[in-house]
């Protein structure tokens, strides 16, 4: 007979140094059946008990590599759908809290996009249609869609490379759900402003008239992340004022006033590498999630690199710190007593669709 699964309610009120010594137990307990994975924006008080780190894509990859019959991922709801995808059969993927999502990947649903793909498709013609493109950073079904309309996945860090691909398939994209990428990605491909058109999810049409449309290369979802919104390129130049000599660097999910502000741009696996290779000395400004900034700011303090926050507010993924200690524990101990809890299984044909745009990704990369 089954055990059935405890509460959560009994573990919210447990202190945090509890939880510690509760984790490692169970973890012990658990052996090599399980595998606990950390985004590089996770709290600090979860990141130290993973046994995986880095970021989205990464993570799903190493994963799925692994013995381990158990996957719990401490991120976010689209990151464990992905480990999923990836994943065997004989693998379960858990998420402690299922309330930690994504309000950027929550800007992009299935419906929005097939209206808008409807709405495209009354104004181009087949040859003008346009390649679907959406970040990592979204929805399985969203994955499915592009899989399913010859379009396919992109990363902070390949999101060039992958506009390349798509503009040799047709004459435009239709980029979602982060803005900011898409802008970035497409300027550094040397396409102007002006033929990078926002498509507002809540206008008919996108808010735009059928001339902006043939005319645009690239449509860009009217989708941003809630933590890179709040850098400004005011706090870079308030940071070359103080130190002349400092470099900042940031994430392609800030604005493109802020990018092009920047001395580099990239991934969060980009920004960690470009800090550590740097000489010993240097000031940095970062424009990222905060968890992330102050791991690496301890990092690399024996090298005497001086990493700072740009924002002057505190800017952190919220919906994933909903992954705190008491969830881990919770989902934890539940696996060693034999109950899954929160299990993330993405439908077979859906899986299927997006594994083929995440492939496609992968082939050109």
């Amino acid at each position: 007979m089954q055990a059935e699964a405890i509460n959560f309610e009994s573990f919210d009120d447990i202190q945090d140094e509890a939880c510690v010594q509760r984790i490692e137990e169970a973890k012990r307990s658990l052996g090599k059946s399980t595998v606990i994975l950390a985004h590089h924006y996770q709290r600090a008080d979860v990141y130290r008990h993973a046994d995986l780190t880095g970021d989205s894509l990464k993570l799903a990859y190493q994963a799925a590599k692994t013995d381990a019959d158990y996957l719990v991922f401490c991120g976010v709801h689209f990151m464990a759908e992905v480990a999923d995808i990836l994943s065997s059969n004989e693998q379960t993927v858990i998420l402690p809290d299922l309330a930690a999502g994504c309000s950027m990947a929550d800007m992009a649903n299935l419906t929005k996009v097939e209206r808008a793909w409807r709405e495209l498709a009354e104004i181009l013609s087949p040859e003008e249609m346009v390649t679907p493109v959406t970040y990592i950073n979204s929805a399985a079904d969203l994955k499915a869609f592009c899989g399913e309309h010859g379009g396919i996945v992109c990363t902070s860090s390949n999101a060039v490379k992958i506009l390349e691909w798509s503009f040799q398939q047709r004459e435009k994209v239709l980029f979602f759900p982060d803005q900011h990428l898409g802008r970035w990605s497409g300027h550094q491909l040397g396409i102007s402003l002006d033929e990078m058109q926002v498509w507002d999810f809540d206008q008919p049409m996108g808010g735009l008239t059928p001339e902006q449309i043939k005319q645009a290369k690239i449509l860009l979802w009217k989708g941003h992340c809630s933590v890179h919104q709040m850098f400004q390129p005011q706090h870079i130049l308030k940071f070359r004022n103080q130190h002349p000599d400092g470099i900042v660097i940031s994430h392609p999910e800030c604005s493109f006033e802020v990018c092009n502000a920047s001395d580099y741009v990239g991934s969060t696996e980009y920004i960690i590498r470009t800090i550590a290779e740097a000489k010993e000395g240097t000031r940095w400004l970062v424009g990222t999630e905060l968890n992330l900034v102050s791991r690496i700011a301890e990092e690399f303090k024996p090298q005497n690199k001086i990493v700072q926050f740009m924002s002057p507010l505190v800017c952190m993924c919220s919906t994933m710190a909903r992954i705190d200690p008491q969830h881990l524990t919770w989902a934890l101990e539940n696996l060693a007593n034999g109950v899954v809890v929160n299990q993330i299984r993405v439908p077979q044909s859906e899986a299927e669709l997006a594994k083929l745009a995440l492939d496609r990704m992968l082939t050109i990369s």
